[in-house]
């Protein structure tokens, strides 16, 4: 029992951190398979080999097919895999956590659980977001009417500074195409931001679905992290993108977008971010070795692999 979870491959001190990594790598018309510790992607012009440690997010554009294999390694080495669609509108994600432990999931629980906490939280999101700005005292109507003020502020601030003409946000789920070329730049960052930040929320062990700006989707946490860093990364960089004109928009947002993140050392910061708002401080010795434990009574936990029968433990 105390070995559930166990993983042969390595262990999280032998994995590089998630704020070292590539923040994404994409992917097309291609194979991905494995060979040892590495995936391999195969298409007409050869094979290129992918350390899978130093991945952070895997991005499957259209005419990929990946191997069991290849996912396998993936998934113990935390990284993120995300299959995007023609325009990359369509998403899924996986991976599994760097940690072993179950630390900073129980934070972001206990303070998800208890509606004072849960917007506390959500202030410290703002005031992440928006330095110029004190959300304290704040209720959730007014950090909703500050957050889309401030957005639209952003979105005609990058049209002034790229020259790029902007009228409103559009956003088609079933048609990219139908939005113009700017819109259609800030859908593929947000899309790239979305599947970065799953790829951190998983490898740092926190639970996707409990958000404490969003709700009620399976991805709630993740939409929170990303829009961290919506109007200061995600776009800016679109704008940047759609400046150069309206032909393979969403191409040109990856490489923009993937530049300015690994400038930033912004999955490193990310990381920084959520334990500051979960007020979460790792223990030295903890996610260095699969540990499992038993609760009992007031509070107590006790060791597991053991049969207790009738001993009371407090």
């Amino acid at each position: 029992m105390s070995n559930v979870g166990r993983r042969g491959a390595a262990t999280p001190r032998e994995l590089a951190r998630v704020g070292d990594r590539l923040s994404f790598i994409y992917l097309e018309r291609c194979v991905v398979h494995r060979n040892d510790n590495a995936i391999t992607a195969e298409d007409a012009e050869g094979v290129t080999h992918i350390p899978s440690a130093t991945i952070g997010t895997l991005l499957l554009g259209p005419g990929t097919r990946i191997t069991h294999q290849a996912m396998s390694v993936l998934g113990d080495s935390g990284a993120g895999v995300v299959w995007v669609g023609e325009h990359g509108v369509r998403f899924y994600a996986g991976g599994r956590a760097l940690t072993r432990s179950s630390g900073l999931v129980e934070a972001q629980a206990t303070a998800w659980a208890n509606l004072r906490t849960r917007l506390d939280v959500a202030r410290a999101m703002y005031r992440l977001r928006f330095p110029g700005e004190d959300p304290a005292g704040r209720t959730r109507q007014e950090l909703l009417s500050m957050e889309g003020r401030r957005v639209k502020e952003c979105y005609h601030s990058e049209a002034t500074r790229t020259g790029v003409p902007w009228r409103r946000r559009e956003f088609h789920r079933d048609d990219f195409a139908a939005a113009d070329p700017p819109n259609q730049a800030v859908t593929a960052a947000a899309q790239c931001m979305y599947g970065i930040a799953h790829a951190v929320v998983a490898a740092i062990g926190c639970s996707p679905g409990l958000g404490f700006v969003h709700s009620g989707h399976e991805r709630s946490f993740v939409l929170d992290v990303a829009d961290l860093y919506k109007t200061e990364v995600a776009i800016p960089a679109a704008f940047d993108a759609a400046a150069e004109g309206p032909e393979d928009v969403a191409a040109r947002t990856r490489r923009a977008l993937r530049e300015r993140i690994n400038k930033r050392r912004l999955l490193d910061r990310c990381v920084q971010d959520i334990k500051g708002l979960l007020r979460y401080e790792e223990a030295e010795t903890e996610g260095s070795a699969d540990r499992v434990s038993l609760q009992s009574d007031h509070g107590a936990e006790v060791e597991a692999g053991r049969n207790y029968d009738s001993e009371i433990i407090w």
